[in-house]
């Protein structure tokens, strides 16, 4: 099994999805976790809950990552809590889909961007920033990025630049030792737009028609390349972009 005793690893997103089981996956390694939430309290709570359980440190810090000042003051009160950051996982992020090109208004478009484009940008940035030597950076980004599906224009765009930040930053911090890779998740399942079995039926079907494996992906899947991309076993893996997607291609 893989180690991350000593480490901190910093989530953003994670009071609940992708972004919990991520962190709660960290803790069962060992390192001490700094959970990240935007309103919902009360899930960022229970997984606190969940990861003192088991024994590791953790905090819940509330910030908007779409705005600046509150992402500094999250890395601050990290470092603050635990003396250093290690590992810093960009999740943060909303999905709109199933509208077209035609149909999307400013604000939406604005509201897309401000978290998914914006708000991962400058979370890149102050891990670039205060992530120890030989840590690790990781991006959550979406197979959108690399396989276009209509109604997705805003959400797969929003998606599509940190990962190009991705490829820039491993080389401008390499030096440095951190590697700096992104996930790119098939759907998943009991996540996200999929968190109710029932919701999109039509994309859904869409989905599994064009995954050979028959179905889409669970939390566990990305956690698993998360928790790779974590540990010592990819020190000399960066700017790399991986799809978790049961071999489909579009």
């Amino acid at each position: 099994m893989n180690s991350l005793k000593n480490k901190v690893a910093l989530v953003t997103g994670s009071a609940r999805g992708l972004g919990k089981a991520i962190a709660e996956r960290y803790a069962a390694l060992g390192a001490d976790i700094v959970i990240n939430y935007s309103r919902d309290k009360a899930s960022a709570d229970e997984v606190v809950s969940n990861i003192t359980a088991m024994g590791a440190r953790v905090i819940a810090v509330q910030a908007d990552v779409s705005k600046v000042a509150d992402l500094e003051q999250l890395f601050i009160a990290a470092k603050t809590a635990f003396g250093k950051i290690d590992i810093v996982v960009a999740n943060a992020g909303i999905e709109m889909v199933e509208v077209p090109v035609t149909d999307f208004t400013e604000e939406q478009f604005d509201r897309v961007f401000s978290i998914n484009t914006k708000g991962t940008y400058f979370t890149l940035q102050q891990a670039a920033k205060h992530v120890e030597n030989n840590g690790r950076i990781i991006y959550i980004a979406s197979s959108t990025t690399s396989f276009p599906v209509p109604g997705m224009a805003v959400y797969g765009g929003s998606k599509t630049t940190p990962r190009y930040l991705v490829d820039i930053l491993s080389k401008e911090i390499g030096h440095k030792g951190i590697t700096v890779n992104s996930i790119i998740p098939f759907a998943v399942d009991h996540s996200g737009i999929f968190a109710d079995p029932a919701a999109y039926p039509e994309l859904r079907k869409q989905l599994l028609d064009s995954c050979p494996m028959g179905r889409l992906a669970e939390v566990e899947d990305v956690a698993n390349l998360a928790e790779f991309f974590a540990s010592d076993l990819s020190s000399f893996v960066s700017g790399q972009h991986l799809l978790v997607n049961g071999g489909a291609t579009n």
